[in-house]
């Protein structure tokens, strides 16, 4: 089996007919089948259903699809560091919005410098579609809040974050020093999106402990949460790490319920840590636990 067969497994698997494979990787419909036929024969599995000329991946090719994803993702890595071995490395680095937007660029800024055969590209997504990225092998790194679902990530805690309840001037909340978990039942929120660890972090406290809340506002971003509370329509919980200077909202503590949660460094289990990415992870935990984190 070879690369080139991985490649075209994955085509036939993603795209579900022959003929698309084959369109998408330039070569005739032939090849593909027999590059199939020839995997499935020397292996005596079944790849793929075959019914009313339609294709159906089996649970055994779905099983194969990841692997064969990861080894083609690893080979395309190999040929990348080998044709830029003499010039510049390059690290895609993923961060969810809270991290990406206060803690992340000073700890690339620095990096950079002390490494400067080392390029860094950073996206910036939810944690959810972080993870994904992650999973498909189009991230090396990254630094996320939330939980982990899935055994194919490793993650270790890098920091503790502090959240806070946040209100406006003029909330039947403001002025108060703390407020209990019950009142906010009922209350008007201002909630990030599905699949952000924000998000996640509130439901759970919430839902867990059967406090209705009310959904009003969806957000993408934590400075809207932020001018929104500020106007009035509602309260949330954010990092307290992005309300420096913040004084058009109230800060209250929850006085039943410590508002904390890890930040996480996740890479894929079968990721291979090159000299330089494991410099830069060593680098974001040595960051981090100078601010404070979770590890002794």
């Amino acid at each position: 089996m070879t690369i080139r067969d991985l490649e075209i497994f994955i085509a036939v698997a993603e795209t579900g007919k022959v003929g698309s494979a084959a369109k998408a990787l330039y070569i005739s419909q032939p090849t593909v089948s027999h590059a199939i036929a020839q995997m499935e024969e020397e292996y005596h599995v079944k790849l793929f259903e075959r019914l009313s000329k339609k294709l159906y991946i089996t649970e055994t090719g779905r099983e194969f699809l990841g692997y064969a994803k990861h080894i083609t993702s690893a080979f395309s890595e190999m040929e990348k560091y080998l044709h830029h071995a003499s010039s510049e490395l390059s690290i895609h680095i993923g961060a969810s919005l809270t991290v990406g937007s206060y803690f992340l660029s000073n700890i690339i800024t620095r990096f950079e410098q002390e490494n400067p055969h080392v390029s860094i590209r950073v996206y910036i997504d939810n944690s959810m579609n972080i993870i994904d990225k992650i999973s498909r092998g189009t991230l090396d790194i990254a630094v996320i809040e939330g939980n982990i679902k899935t055994k194919e990530i490793l993650a270790n805690d890098v920091y503790e974050d502090e959240m806070v309840l946040i209100c406006g001037k003029n909330h039947p909340f403001a002025g108060k020093e703390s407020v209990s978990l019950s009142d906010l039942a009922g209350k008007d929120f201002v909630l990030r999106e599905e699949g952000s660890g924000t998000r996640e972090f509130l439901t759970d406290l919430t839902e867990d402990r059967g406090i209705p809340i009310v959904e009003k506002w969806i957000c993408h971003s934590s400075d809207s949460i932020i001018n929104i509370v500020a106007s009035g329509q509602g309260v949330s919980i954010l990092s307290k790490s992005l309300l420096t200077h913040q004084e058009d909202v109230e800060q209250i503590a929850i006085n039943d319920f410590p508002l904390k949660r890890n930040f996480k460094i996740i890479y894929h289990k079968d990721k291979f840590l090159s000299s330089a990415l494991k410099k830069l992870i060593s680098e974001i935990e040595s960051s981090f636990h100078l601010n404070g984190t979770t590890k002794p």
